[in-house]
């Protein structure tokens, strides 16, 4: 694990992207293969090609929220507009978990469907109050697992989740 922590330390972006482009991309296949009960790819191959970058951005931009959000969490902390117990461990991990999938992850799961718009060739944002309801239900806790564990690992940890909901997704769908 030195390895990894060490790679993620000196290229946190690079790190990002490549972690989310390579399970956010897994977990659509995967997914497909589910619901097709068969090895299936989503979409066509340059599409999947396309997705990839969009993983990878989405990457850099899951970095930087997880960023923001956790000075987000300790501006509120200083100016007492959190309770103290969301000042460390769980709580910080809740209060950091809860504020970022409040205020970030809406918009960024919009900007994702955009992104598929885009190479799906695709209009509207059908589905999209589903996505948002894995906020609630999935990614919170999740997260509140992923806030917990020291920052060399959270990215990592949030591609691998994306993969798990992936997953889940896959076998609920019919």
């Amino acid at each position: 694990m030195t390895f990894y922590a060490d790679w993620v330390r000196a290229q946190p972006l690079l790190s990002a992207a490549l972690q989310f482009a390579v399970l956010g991309t897994l977990g659509e296949i995967v997914a497909a293969s589910l619901r097709a009960r068969r090895a299936a790819l989503p979409c066509t191959p340059a599409q999947l090609a396309a997705k990839t970058a969009a993983w990878a951005v989405l990457g850099l931009l899951i970095k930087f929220g997880f960023t923001g959000m956790k000075g987000f969490v300790a501006g509120l902390l200083e100016h007492g507009l959190l309770p103290a117990w969301c000042g460390a461990g769980v709580g910080r991990a809740l209060a950091v978990s809860v504020l970022t999938n409040a205020f970030f992850g809406p918009q960024m799961m919009a900007f994702h469907r955009w992104e598929d718009n885009l190479i799906l060739r695709r209009r509207g944002y059908a589905g999209i109050t589903t996505a948002w309801w894995t906020l609630v239900w999935f990614w919170i806790p999740a997260h509140t697992v992923t806030f917990s564990l020291p920052a060399d690992y959270q990215i990592g940890l949030a591609a691998l989740w994306g993969l798990v909901l992936g997953i889940i997704l896959g076998l609920s769908k019919k």
